[in-house]
């Protein structure tokens, strides 16, 4: 996350003005950045509980409760553009996300979409929360580099581009225990964006 939350804020450079679908947006790590850049965002996620965490720290946000691969409660080209961060792999059916990603954009409107990087996720390795002292692995499905772009690209989105993103000191400087992971693949971030 520490590295996402760098990198693909950047490549989505949120404007002023900008109405902004934080997709998957759990506890609101990412609307800070958005608010801070003068963008209005908005955010859906699965979790009731993880919205309740980010309606506390955001409570000006409007925050939807929706399954992403299934129709979300937004009209279409409401958005200019949509950030899906580091959920990609757990999703069943992203090819349905992403094509409701591209019915909410904008003509012109553009789409961050990051996942953990596949070559890691072949390793077995998923994200992991720990509760009560009891550490639970999400499920992540094996998905390839290919895969997700080739679903950006059938959804009708233009100018996919991949970012693949390593392991940094600035990452193992923030997170001491993952140190060991510099230099290997963690991220992988796809842009693109919707024809006008």
């Amino acid at each position: 996350m520490s590295l996402d939350s760098r990198h693909s804020i950047g490549l989505l450079a949120p404007k002023p003005g900008e109405r902004i679908l934080d997709a998957g947006c759990g506890t609101g790590r990412n609307l800070g950045a958005m608010l801070a850049a003068g963008a209005e965002p908005q955010g859906v996620d699965f979790s009731a509980g993880m919205l309740e965490e980010a309606r506390r720290s955001h409570p000006e946000v409007p925050l939807f409760e929706g399954d992403l691969q299934e129709a979300l409660p937004f009209a279409d080209a409401e958005f200019d553009a949509v950030l899906c961060a580091l959920l990609g792999e757990h999703l069943e059916e992203p090819a349905r996300a992403v094509a409701e990603f591209h019915r909410v954009l904008r003509p012109g409107g553009r789409l961050v979409f990051s996942v953990f990087h596949p070559e890691m996720a072949a390793t077995g390795m998923s994200a992991q929360f720990e509760d009560a002292g009891e550490v639970f692995k999400m499920v992540a499905h094996q998905y390839t580099v290919d895969d997700y772009a080739g679903w950006v690209a059938g959804a009708g989105f233009a100018d996919v581009q991949r970012h693949e993103l390593s392991g940094d000191e600035q990452m193992a400087d923030e997170v001491p225990w993952a140190s060991w992971l510099v230099g290997r693949p963690l991220v992988l971030v796809l842009t693109a964006t919707k024809p006008a």
